[in-house]
């Protein structure tokens, strides 16, 4: 349930209705906007009743909320969030870009790299130390020492660090060491680490899973915000179909359907989601054009001699044209990258 208040009405007005709810046995989610002042009510509210709080002079209307995520619902938030990550956001304006290779192999090939993506644009720096592989006899990372090489990266570079977590025994390394945690495709689901990234105030780069709805998708993310944790990030990578082409069907429609179903900022994954290096450009381009909030984009120096997934990498030379095009189809909605 979800209650509107007029514009005008005073904090003490606000609170005395919290309290009311909160005795009611709700919990209460408060959200003041530009224009709206709202209380988003959580729990068993079978007990209140609507036309006793629409009574109320400063109550301008009562809306009941049907979908199982609430925190993550637009009608809890109607303005978008933006995720602050230092002195750079996710979700504003500014179309964020995260570039970087699939996995850290050595200190030369990441420093490079991380260098070439600020020379082009990028905003952020990702990188796999930990690598989720569906082969066990497959490069699974640097682990660790991938983590301090990736620190000696931002050092030089300046550029904030994405790298993803599989494990909650890495929870405090990944807490100081990395500036977004990402949450892999594989772990969309796992909710004992969505609880333990929850209670952290990281931001949280959570993929959608391979084979996940939208609702699915979250109701993930609500794992993470009902922990305390209002810095998600949605990131569409992908999902299992029929065809067998590409190596996921990148699911473009999810973007502004995500856009209306909550106000968490939307990112899109083209690398994962087609596998195939001469894809990752136009469809990075038609990301932006339905209304993404970023991108991030697998880019090694050395594709052909990867250890991991060099066939969706793109080489940095072509990041600045890419990102020159990215700026001109931004501009359409007085965007900017």
């Amino acid at each position: 349930m979800i209650i509107v208040l007029k514009p005008d009405t005073p904090q003490d007005r606000m609170e005395k209705i919290k309290k009311k709810m909160v005795s009611l046995g709700c919990e209460t989610y408060e959200f003041q906007g530009e224009n709206h002042k709202i209380i988003g009510l959580m729990g068993d509210t079978s007990k209140i009743d609507a036309s006793i709080i629409q009574g109320n002079r400063s109550v301008e209307k009562v809306i009941y909320v049907q979908e199982p995520y609430k925190k993550a619902n637009r009608l809890f938030h109607p303005e978008n969030s933006i995720i602050q990550v230092g002195h750079k956001a996710i979700g504003g304006e500014e179309i964020a870009l995260i570039a970087g290779p699939c996995s850290v192999e050595n200190q030369e090939q990441v420093l490079s790299i991380a260098k070439q993506v600020k020379r082009a644009g990028g905003g952020f720096l990702r990188g796999g130390a930990f690598k989720p592989r569906t082969s066990p006899y497959s490069f699974q990372g640097m682990g660790e020492e991938g983590l301090e090489l990736l620190k000696k990266a931002r050092e030089s570079t300046g550029l904030p660090i994405v790298s993803e977590l599989m494990s909650p025994r890495w929870i405090e390394k990944f807490i100081e060491d990395v500036d977004i945690i990402q949450i892999g495709a594989r772990n969309m689901q796992n909710f004992d680490l969505l609880k333990e990234v929850g209670r952290t105030r990281k931001p949280v780069l959570l993929k959608r899973g391979l084979a996940a709805t939208l609702e699915e998708f979250l109701m993930s993310a609500e794992y993470i915000l009902a922990e305390g944790n209002p810095n998600v990030i949605l990131c569409e990578r992908g999902i299992r179909t029929f065809e067998g082409y590409t190596r996921s069907t990148l699911d473009l429609s999810a973007v502004p359907i995500l856009k209306k179903m909550s106000h968490l900022p939307v990112i899109v994954d083209p690398s994962h989601a087609t596998g195939l290096w001469w894809l990752v450009e136009p469809m990075a381009k038609a990301a932006i054009a339905a209304g993404a909030d970023g991108l991030i984009i697998e880019v090694h120096n050395d594709p052909a001699n990867a250890k991991c997934d060099g066939q969706q990498s793109i080489k940095p030379e072509r990041l600045t044209p890419l990102i020159d095009s990215l700026r001109a189809i931004a501009k359409i909605d007085n965007r900017r990258l």
